[in-house]
């Protein structure tokens, strides 16, 4: 079974205004929680911010005690090379199972020569499985 092979990861939902994100970062750094990785979009009023973070449990409380909209997804992380082509062959190998990447956002690593990514997929379990099995090393859960 894949599943302690997946991050947690904090979606908040901010309005688009100046502050929100430090607003957010601050309560994060106060409670000594440490950002891994994380991404903004923005959809017009409102931002997604995404984290994956030390400690997703103590990052959701603390974000919820201050009132943020905040929600914990599962996703997979993933050791890839840092070099052309690696993204390709990750993709078109989940493509070509048939499963669907609804969205990434990826590192460098501390390890030279690699990057982590980040995945939100159709199916965590397959994709975990067919990725490892190509040589794709899955960052673990725990920090």
């Amino acid at each position: 079974m894949v599943h302690n092979k997946v991050l947690k990861q904090i979606t908040l939902f901010a309005e688009n205004k100046p502050g929100r994100l430090t607003g957010a970062t601050k309560i994060l750094s106060d409670n000594g929680i440490n950002i891994r990785a994380f991404t903004i979009a923005d959809t017009g009023e409102f931002g997604i911010i995404r984290f994956v973070v030390d400690d997703a449990d103590a990052a959701l409380r603390h974000l919820q005690g201050a009132e943020f909209t905040v929600s914990e997804t599962e996703v997979l992380g993933l050791e890839m090379p840092d070099k052309p082509g690696a993204l390709f062959e990750i993709s078109s190998a989940l493509s070509d199972n048939g499963i669907n990447v609804d969205y990434a956002y990826a590192y460098a690593s501390a390890t030279h020569g690699t990057a982590i990514l980040i995945l939100q997929v159709s199916d965590l379990t397959k994709a975990a499985e067919l990725l490892a099995k190509r040589g794709f090393p899955l960052v673990e859960s725990s920090p």
